[in-house]
């Protein structure tokens, strides 16, 4: 079959926006350019994107599906459709489930509901340990095998640097990343935000920064040693982007990703005790934030995911303490960060392009789409003209944890294609 896509505008080499036209043929772009429907004849269907900025699909590498076991707060069709509203094309899910992705069949048993069930690419993560949190080592071979795109503990940092130590070995022996939740949990102290001014002012445990940057300073260690991929996850501290500033220098195969919640807020934005602003890690001190944004720029940290992770309403109502971690992502990322970095010209958007799709996508070997004639028509469509207020109602998450609600923004998903399907659109 054979679309259309007309009326696009796309980046040029001179980070210019062009208007061009798509066609889409067999789940690839056959051609880019003008009248198109003139050169190559009669199509199924033509879609007008009204000067809409076409890049390629979004790639995170970074959400939390929740299925199976935790269906209540997302499944693997409502978290893809909300990747799918959000301009994302690929989607990386994380292995905090019940049970977990520890063992082959397991991980065979999500990508049959992945199949099932999925709107946009997913690939699943593959546990570091048996059941997350037990010293002992998963079948690595056997899962990659079966699918494991990588392997993580998210949510709960391996606490063994034995354990790590022989995880990346493994890791290494057979070309797969080791991705981390660094967090020393003998510092943490039952914190649940940033310690500093505002925790104290709160009255609210606070969590310092040595909790992510100590247990990092370690693993980056262990992966010099052991030559493995290291990718560090949700970084928030400046002294973290030290440590992988030097570690890269030093020829350490590791890579980083940020959080648009992290490069846009800060503890002080906390203005009570409320658990929607709890996430983990905790929001950032201005001076660590400003280090991230700067970290970006100067390419320490290599691209940006969302940590997209949602829980039902009365796991984030009332305070810090009791509430969950974790706010939902998948639908807002572009938004806020076009909004808040372009928009103000501290970002181009050739650089959020590259970090939200082309880097994340070439760092892991991804099979996903460019703006390439012969590449997968993956492609995301937005209105970057027009302003829109983020609006829970409109999420397709199970999910609205999020303290962006009722922000005003650009960035607008119009539609998003996979392999040349049109997967979600916004309805007139």
């Amino acid at each position: 079959m054979k679309f259309i896509i007309k009326n696009a505008r796309i980046i040029d080499k001179e980070n210019k926006l062009i208007q061009v036209d798509f066609l889409l043929e067999s789940g690839k772009i056959k051609a880019i350019g003008s009248d198109l429907s003139e050169i190559y004849g009669s199509v199924e269907k033509i879609y007008d994107a009204k000067n809409a900025l076409v890049i390629p699909g979004l790639v995170d590498l970074h959400v939390h599906l929740r299925e199976p076991g935790f269906e209540y707060k997302e499944t693997i069709e409502t978290g893809s459709l909300a990747a799918a509203h959000g301009g994302y094309t690929t989607i990386c899910a994380m292995p905090n489930l019940n049970p977990v992705p520890s063992k082959p069949d397991r991980v065979k048993a999500i990508y049959e509901k992945i199949k099932e069930n999925a709107k946009v690419k997913v690939l699943q993560y593959a546990t570091i340990t048996d059941e997350l949190r037990t010293g002992d080592l998963v079948d690595f071979e056997g899962l990659i095998k079966a699918g494991a795109f990588a392997f993580s503990n998210d949510g709960a940092g391996i606490q063994s640097a034995s354990t790590m130590y022989q995880a990346m070995l493994e890791a290494a022996r057979l070309g797969k990343a080791i991705v981390a939740h660094a967090e020393e949990e003998s510092l943490m102290n039952g914190g649940v935000m940033r310690l500093g001014k505002r925790s104290r002012e709160l009255g609210i445990p606070g969590m310092p920064s040595i909790v992510e940057s100590s247990q990092l300073a370690r693993d980056l260690v262990l992966a010099q040693a052991t030559g493995v991929h290291y990718h560090v996850c949700h970084v928030s501290t400046k002294e973290s982007l030290r440590l992988i500033r030097d570690a890269k220098k030093a020829g350490v195969h590791v890579t980083a990703e940020v959080c648009p919640h992290h490069l846009i807020l800060s503890d002080e934005d906390i203005i009570e005790d409320n658990a929607i602003w709890k996430m983990n890690p905790p929001l950032p001190s201005k001076s660590d934030r400003a280090a991230l944004v700067e970290g970006l720029l100067d390419g320490t940290i290599d691209l940006i995911s969302t940590d997209h992770a949602p829980h039902s309403k009365a796991e984030k109502e009332g305070s810090f303490v009791e509430g969950s971690f974790g706010i939902v992502g998948s639908e807002t990322a572009f938004s806020l960060i076009y909004t808040e970095f372009v928009k103000k010209g501290i970002f181009t958007l050739e650089q959020v392009v590259r970090w939200m799709s082309l880097n994340p996508a070439s760092l892991f070997n991804l099979k996903v789409g460019n703006l390439q004639i012969g590449s997968p028509a993956d492609l995301a469509v937005f209105d970057i003209d027009n302003d829109y207020e983020i609006d829970a109602r409109d999420f397709e998450s199970k999910g609205t944890n999020s303290p962006f609600i009722g922000w005003k923004v650009k960035g607008k998903t119009l539609m998003t294609f996979v392999e040349g399907k049109l997967v979600w659109y916004e309805k007139e």
